[in-house]
């Protein structure tokens, strides 16, 4: 079997689970009908005025600073498994990789996004 052709295999599969997994959830799932379902939920209180409130924008900046972190744990656990194999281009590349994400964490730090107010 080519790479090529066990690719669409796997593709194949990972289609057919996807649509099998839907399709029972729609045939078993309980369905229920109720006007309740559409108005929003906070932990059991009905809701007082609207419900479009603004955050302030230091939630979405932490957000996004634990994604990047995040994102980087994702991409040096591969790393790590090959480390010994790379040699010095993937000490290299992946110390290019961690100080790109030190500027960016340094960059937060002085605007003062890492502030709790």
């Amino acid at each position: 079997m080519t790479n090529l052709s066990l690719f669409f295999v796997v593709f194949l599969a990972g289609i057919i689970l996807v649509i099998a997994g839907l399709g029972i959830a729609l045939l078993l799932a309980p369905r229920s009908f109720n006007l309740q379902k559409g108005e929003p939920y906070e932990c059991g209180i009905p809701t007082h005025g609207t419900s479009w409130l603004q955050f302030k924008s230091g939630y979405y900046l932490y957000a996004i600073l634990y994604l990047m972190f995040d994102v980087e744990a994702i991409f040096l656990f591969p790393w790590a498994t090959v480390v010994r194999d790379l040699g010095y281009q993937g000490l290299y590349s992946i110390l290019f990789f961690v100080v790109i994400l030190g500027l960016g964490l340094a960059y937060a730090w002085r605007k003062n996004v890492l502030k709790w107010n």
